[in-house]
């Protein structure tokens, strides 16, 4: 080993548009599951390691990034910033990063969550000058993500999700251990549209080893509205409540296990908070609603008798008294792909009203700043600034 130094560059400037209401005035990475944003756990997996130097890759609304993470001080490491002014890919956003490394570094996604043991392991392949070199794990899904051809460690192809049948479960895992080499791999990787990282590793796959570093620990990926109830269900249990004199309970409240309840949070008397529930900070329960499996922003508001299930509720929403969001497999348009038996009942974006003894059909999506009277059926998308009245 030659040197001790190697760098993360963590890829956060996307925009995120299927995430769409919750992403119109915040970048993807942070989007909070578990009351924290998506890109903080990124962070905390390398903050774990001997990594002590971040590089982020930034872009879409990037003052809430720098605005979070600073100097990376409250981390314990060195947090240091490069702009994609335009999103062209994730190899043009690691190329951004060429001037401010010098030598081996690992690259992760902001919005995909890892272990540290993934990271360390790409570190030490690092140190060892074993590069490139890929994370590789299983998905029981394997087509929506880059289905990964295998001859035992080395990968010979990367197929970036494909249509047809595919004969394996090992996917890219979005971790990567690189030389200083791919920066000119990059710029001469031959690709229409977007210039994806995976397609110069391809290129790399072909005509040298890239190595596979296998791993069977959790990945928890966020593509779609309803991948933010999985992740927030498998991160539960790991925050801690921002405020050190906790929530305000009232009188008869029932809180699962499974419940994460951010600083200054006032939850009424008779509320139950069923499992897999996070509620941001300032956010309110009035008497008697019942709010499981949700994803609650900071200081949004459900009213009193409102169900809350299956559902995200984004910051300073309102949902009304009595309003309801059931819960249950639904039907999810996003751009031009159908999604059955999703689990997802419903989305309220950023500072929405929906009136009292209000419903949300299954699936339904309210953007940001709607407002819709009390009594109404909210149904499909609901533009942002749409007025949803009676009759």
């Amino acid at each position: 080993m030659t040197t001790d130094s190697v760098t993360a560059v963590i890829l956060a400037a996307g925009e995120g548009r299927r995430l769409a209401p919750l992403t119109n005035r915040r970048p993807k990475p942070m989007v909070p599951v578990a009351n924290r944003p998506l890109l903080e756990h990124v962070v905390e997996a390398v903050t774990a390691t001997a990594i002590d130097r971040i590089v982020l890759v930034v872009g879409y609304e990037q003052e809430r990034i720098r605005n979070h993470f600073g100097d990376g001080d409250d981390w314990g490491v060195t947090i240091e910033y490069v702009e994609q002014t335009t999103q062209l890919g994730t190899g043009h956003a690691v190329l951004q990063a060429e001037p401010v490394v010098d030598g081996p570094f690992v690259v992760l996604n902001g919005d995909r969550i890892v272990e540290p043991s993934v990271v360390t392991q790409m570190r030490d392949r690092a140190l060892d000058g074993d590069l490139p070199a890929m994370a590789v794990t299983s998905a029981a899904t394997p087509r929506e993500y880059g289905v990964v051809t295998l001859d035992g460690d080395r990968v010979t192809a990367i197929d970036e999700k494909p249509e047809g049948p595919v004969e394996t479960n090992q996917i890219n895992a979005g971790v990567y251990g690189l030389s200083t080499d791919v920066f000119d791999a990059i710029r001469e990787t031959h690709a229409t549209g977007e210039l994806a990282i995976t397609a110069t590793l391809n290129e790399l796959a072909a005509d040298e080893t890239l190595s596979a570093v296998r791993y069977d620990g959790r990945w928890l990926d966020v593509s779609n509205l309803w991948d933010l109830l999985t992740v927030n269900a498998g991160l539960i249990g790991e925050s801690e409540a921002l405020d050190p004199d906790g929530p305000t309970l009232g009188d008869s409240v029932t809180v699962a296990d499974d419940v994460a309840l951010a600083g200054n949070v006032r939850v009424g008397p008779n509320v139950t908070l069923g499992g897999s529930t996070s509620l941001g900070s300032n956010a309110t329960v009035e008497a008697g609603a019942v709010v499981e499996n949700a994803v609650v922003f900071p200081d949004a508001v459900i009213g009193a008798g409102a169900v809350v299930r299956d559902a995200i509720v984004a910051g300073n929403a309102r949902i009304g008294p009595n309003a309801t969001i059931a819960g249950g497999p639904a039907t999810v348009v996003v751009g031009d792909a159908v999604h059955h038996g999703v689990e997802l009942a419903g989305v309220v974006g950023d500072n929405a009203a929906v009136g009292a003894g209000s419903t949300l059909t299954d699936g339904a999506v309210v953007g940001d700043d709607v407002d819709a009277d009390a009594g109404v059926v909210l149904d499909g998308r609901v533009e942002s600034g749409a007025v949803v009245r009676r009759g």
